[in-house]
């Protein structure tokens, strides 16, 4: 797949940048793709495109905004497989686990973002006065490599329900599903400017984005690092920001739980995708009393994640995403034997013909240590014990993160736990998180919310006017 232009202004255009990019398949290393490198000449035409939209874009009716969702849901359908593959290509997971992960889940949320519309307060009436909420303006969103299309399309509808236009920039680690996504709109008759995408790299196209003048918002998804990259240059300008980034989320085991289901519930956030999701939950929290059989339970039921080659229909888990990935959780598991941690699972991984990462688990794990308290975005789980619910609340509190986590038990002890938990999004027991609540953290893991009523608050301004 190559891609040399860009979407802009409702057309496909040369860019003014001559630079292409490689994108790798992290299962066998080899060249799946190419995309342009855009420069800032490319961000300054798509900005114009979507100011010159804004124009007239921002007075459209909710009704007219709805139909464009409307009639992109079945141009995403017709595209399932083909978005699916190319998921699987330039991020390395199964084909069933694109599809049923990253792709009809957010063309779900489309739908539900429609149906929640229809009861939004853009304007509501007071004795005095009428409080409106008006569209933001430009959109500048940047977008991650972990669910490369679900990230763009959580900050889209919004945007579109919300009256606003948006120059996307996606990651350039997996930017391909991005354009299969451009055609969709395209073919959905979106009107021009409305959506435009410059593909590129970060200190090239983002920075240019996060500092431009005529962008008024800037959503980002991410590292919290590149977080606070990305703030420091919006700030100039006093932008408005949303910030979704980094977790280290504990899954707290009371005494009396289903250890099955918990157990499960962990697994499947620490191990699927490999690891690489902001809300995994990737410290576990257990009484000391049960620690051993709950470390028997683990290494039977990891047997059930078939790890390998996303190209065998059997595998569930696939590679790292690329090779700073693999470098950088290789370095701590290194680290966490450094440091004294016990490996009840796993081992160091070795190069191959891809970044592959067998589960590892820690146990004896002191939260003090680095790999406690780092977010790895790795198959890695860490084993904490506790004596005591103070002791577990303070251990799950203690990490500047705070995005998600799970508590399990007893559900009136365990929601009274879950109260004191600091973290954006908990789940208890058997509960599901849903797309259409809001999804977003305390301290170190961001601010802002994303889904349902919750994401479209932040492509708004919110306007008083008196009578």
């Amino acid at each position: 797949m190559k891609y040399d232009k860009l979407y802009i202004g409702g057309e496909w255009v040369l860019p003014d940048s001559k630079e292409m990019i490689e994108v790798e398949n992290p299962a066998d290393k080899s060249i799946v793709g190419q995309v342009v490198a855009g420069n800032k000449e490319d961000v300054y035409r798509a900005v114009g495109a979507a100011k010159e939209a804004f124009k007239s874009f921002q007075f459209s009716s909710l009704e007219d905004r709805k139909k464009l969702l409307e009639a992109l849901i079945p141009q995403l359908e017709k595209r399932l497989d083909i978005l699916a593959s190319t998921i699987s290509k330039e991020l390395g997971c199964g084909i069933s686990f694109a599809k049923n992960s990253h792709v009809l889940p957010y063309i779900q949320d489309i739908r539900d973002n429609l149906k929640m519309v229809d009861d939004y307060p853009f304007e509501e009436k007071f004795d005095d006065y009428i409080v409106r909420r008006e569209p933001v303006g430009i959109v500048g969103a940047l977008t991650p490599w972990n669910y490369p299309l679900g990230q763009i399309i959580k900050k889209l509808s919004p945007s579109i329900l919300g009256g606003n236009t948006m120059v996307l920039k996606p990651s350039q680690k997996t930017p391909l599903v991005a354009y299969l996504l451009a055609e969709a709109i395209d073919e959905a008759g979106f009107p021009k400017g409305v959506f435009n995408l410059v593909s590129g790299r970060g200190s090239e196209v983002g920075n240019v984005i996060a500092t431009h003048p005529d962008v008024k918002l800037v959503t980002f998804t991410g590292s919290t690092k590149g977080g606070k990259e990305v703030a420091k240059l919006a700030v100039g300008d006093i932008k408005r920001l949303s910030l979704e980034l980094g977790g280290k989320s504990p899954a707290i085991i009371l005494k009396g739980a289903d250890y099955k289901l918990a157990l499960k519930k962990t697994l499947d956030k620490v191990y699927l995708n490999t690891g690489q999701s902001c809300s995994a939950y990737s410290r576990l929290l257990v009484p000391r009393s049960q620690k051993e059989d709950i470390e028997e339970m683990i290494i039977e039921m990891t047997k059930g994640y078939k790890f390998g080659d996303p190209r065998d229909p059997d595998v569930v888990v696939g590679p790292l995403a690329n090779e700073d990935q693999f470098k950088k959780v290789k370095g701590f598991i290194e680290k966490g034997i450094e440091e004294g941690a016990r490996l009840l699972l796993g081992e160091v991984p070795k190069e191959s013909y891809g970044y592959y990462v067998n589960p590892v688990v820690f146990t004896d794990v002191d939260n003090k240590m680095e790999i406690a308290q780092n977010e790895i975005f790795g198959p890695v789980l860490s084993i904490i014990a506790y004596d005591s619910l103070d002791e577990a609340i303070e251990i799950a509190n203690d990490t500047v993160y705070g995005l998600s986590g799970g508590v399990f038990g007893d559900f009136d002890e365990a929601y009274e736990v879950a109260k004191k938990i600091r973290t954006g999004t908990l789940v208890i027991n058997s509960g599901n998180q849903l797309h259409r609540a809001p999804f977003g953290g305390f301290k170190h893991s961001g601010f802002g919310r994303e889904g349902g009523k919750f994401g479209l608050d932040e492509f708004v301004e919110v306007k008083a006017v008196f009578i």
